[in-house]
């Protein structure tokens, strides 16, 4: 369904367009001049705009330029009975989808030419939204057991329109989750558009994700569309959701609920229909503890939570997903595919993959430098693996701090991570290990 913006000063004209669109499943929206349209463009989102030339007041051409300047991706038909060859040619040097003489022939030509704007409006949104989308990876899985209730659970809550939040370590493939989801949904035709949060600044994070108006903030030299806009109808990922400051959790909580939004600096008020999937490698419900994250918007996320079990626990799939790496490293170093003696798949299931496929993503793109186009050996294969602590010069005594350290590190990774557990197995309250793993800088 898309939102229609009729503006006419004739009532029966405008209840007949609005009328005929309305059948096709389309919103329409009437104003009865170009000033009334002019005030709803400035509150609200529009597909299409479908306009009179002559209206007093604001005339068509005139909407016509506001439209263009302001809203570039809003397609534009203008209607009139006073029509000639000039006026057509200048509404459609502005930009205008069509111009329609009136009296209109009847609603199947309306219909038809609203459905071809609205066509194109929706071509220009999905493009925008390649050039910003991410590139795949590897597939979710080769079918070891220990991804099977994964998989499961992708495809029954695919079919609905429900939250997901994937939880699991960093590099375990949330975001190919993510888009396997929304391949298996019926919004798979429209736009996937994710954002790391961690990988912006709280201020551009925002202008990311919900646009901004041009003279927002300093740099701010021309209007731009949020990656939320261009995801209208499609699934919106929200990547390392856990890094989001509270300012941005609560405009994240209104979106969630109201459906509605502003670009930062403006006022017009944008509706919007997408699908959320976040996912996160951090305990939200300790950062809810710590007063870090907001409760409310955490139960609106883990409406369908799925959990993905890191690499270590995925034999089966580890040496396929190495091999799907390779085909991509070969075509970066712009070789062959490099491939892996046995010596070094053994090397490959020995380890421990504590970055699971990003670290393995590295491992084999240094390993393929170093065999330098021969197959890569398990001598090519260097791994950053934590190594054992010896004990101090004096007489085997280390200090206080750093068996607290390795402590807590046991305790996460005995827990698998859940702060709240590591707590109670290390006798000390959540709070107080929240500040010991900052002290530490340790992130989970």
């Amino acid at each position: 369904m898309s939102r229609i913006l009729v503006a006419d000063d004739e009532p029966g004209l405008r209840e007949f367009v609005s009328d005929a669109l309305e059948l096709d499943g389309h919103e329409c929206v009437q104003a009865p001049d170009g000033r009334a349209a002019a005030k709803l463009l400035d509150e609200r989102g529009f597909d299409l705009v479908i306009t009179d030339l002559k209206m007093p007041g604001m005339d068509g051409m005139q909407l016509l330029r506001k439209v263009r300047a302001e809203q570039p991706e809003v397609e534009v038909i203008v209607m009139t009975a006073h029509g000639s060859v000039d006026n057509a040619v200048e509404a459609m040097k502005l930009g205008a989808f069509e111009f329609l003489q009136k009296p209109l022939s009847g609603p199947d030509e309306l219909r038809l030419l609203a459905q071809r704007a609205v066509e194109r409006r929706g071509l220009k949104d999905r493009v925008h939204g390649a050039e910003h989308g991410l590139a795949a990876g590897p597939p979710l899985t080769y079918g070891d057991p220990a991804m099977k209730q994964v998989v499961t659970a992708i495809e029954k809550v695919a079919k609905t329109a429900a939250t997901v939040l994937l939880l699991g370590e960093s590099g375990t493939g949330k975001e190919v989750a993510a888009r396997a989801i929304h391949t298996q949904s019926p919004r798979a035709v429209k736009p996937f558009m994710a954002i790391n949060c961690a990988a912006l600044s709280e201020t551009l994070l925002e202008s990311e994700l919900f646009g901004h108006e041009k003279g927002a903030f300093t740099g701010a030299t021309e209007r731009k569309r949020g990656r939320l806009e261009l995801a209208d109808g499609g699934t919106f990922f929200l990547d390392e959701v856990g890094e989001l400051k509270l300012d941005l959790q609560a405009k994240l909580l209104r979106v969630l609920q109201e459906r509605r939004f502003e670009r930062v600096g403006g006022t017009r008020t944008l509706e919007v229909d997408v699908r959320w999937i976040a996912a996160t490698n951090r305990d939200l419900r300790g950062m809810i503890d710590a007063g870090t994250f907001r409760e409310d918007l955490y139960h609106r996320l883990a409406v369908f939570p799925i959990k993905l079990p890191p690499l270590r626990e995925r034999k089966t799939d580890l040496l396929p997903i190495a091999r799907t790496l390779l085909q991509r490293v070969g075509f970066d170093l712009k070789q062959r595919a490099p491939t892996l003696t046995p010596a070094a798949e053994q090397r490959l299931l020995a380890s421990s993959w504590r970055g699971n496929v990003r670290e393995l993503a590295n491992a084999l793109e240094r390993a393929a430098i170093l065999a330098d186009g021969q197959p890569i050996d398990a001598s090519h294969i260097w791994l950053d693996e934590p190594t054992t602590k010896l004990p101090s010069s004096s007489g085997g005594i280390r200090p206080l701090a750093e068996l607290e350290h390795d402590a807590i590190l046991a305790a996460l990774e005995a827990v698998s991570g859940n702060r709240r557990k590591a707590a109670e197995l290390l006798g000390i309250g959540e709070r107080t290990l929240y500040d010991k793993l900052k002290k530490y800088g340790v992130e989970t």
